[in-house]
């Protein structure tokens, strides 16, 4: 199962006859947009569950459903972790000290 954000609706109105006349959801997996069925009647920004594979076309309506991503369910309350500052670049070691003395 994923977590993922709904972004909005995509309409497509030229189908194959098996895809019927569920709506559709471009929704966010981290940085990466998929589309999913959307089985619940969610809304833009609605935070939801996603099932994939065997289990996406079993709760699209049957094992025959051509998807392979499908939103299960709304989150009620949902806080996202707070995205990862970027890693600081290494430190470089300080310069050898010059020998006293001179060279």
């Amino acid at each position: 199962m994923l977590i993922c954000k709904v972004v909005k609706p995509l309409v497509s109105t030229n189908r194959i006859p098996d895809f019927e006349h569920k709506h559709l959801q471009v929704v966010l997996d981290g940085s990466t947009k998929k589309v999913a069925v959307d089985a619940v009647g969610c809304v833009p920004g609605d935070w939801v569950i996603c099932v994939g594979s065997s289990a996406a076309r079993e709760a699209a309506g049957s094992k025959s459903y051509p998807s392979d991503l499908t939103i299960v369910g709304i989150i009620d309350h949902w806080e996202p972790d707070p995205p990862k500052p970027p890693a600081a670049p290494p430190a470089t070691p300080p310069a050898p000290a010059p020998a006293p003395g001179g060279a």
